[in-house]
């Protein structure tokens, strides 16, 4: 019987933070100060340009992956450990 009520109560718990997530598109509150003008911008960026990432967030990828077996050049660093 204990048993059944903890996965009650369990089961109660997860649907209430499951149920608490909210889909709607976010608003700002009525009166709130709109988003400010970074340094150097003409205009405030959008909630769109804002989630895009940039390019030094997410390089290209400049790595050419090796084609054919290549001899690694001699390393001084590449000691022994003591």
């Amino acid at each position: 019987m204990m048993r059944l009520r903890t996965a009650i109560m369990i089961a109660a718990a997860c649907s209430v933070l499951v149920a608490c997530g909210s889909r709607q598109s976010l608003k700002p509150k009525e009166g709130a100060p709109s988003v400010p003008v970074a340094i150097g911008a003409e205009k405030a960026a959008t909630s769109d340009e804002l989630m895009e990432p940039s390019a030094q967030a997410r390089p290209d990828r400049s790595a050419e992956p090796l084609k054919r077996s290549q001899e690694r050049e001699d390393d001084p660093f590449d000691i022994l450990p003591n």
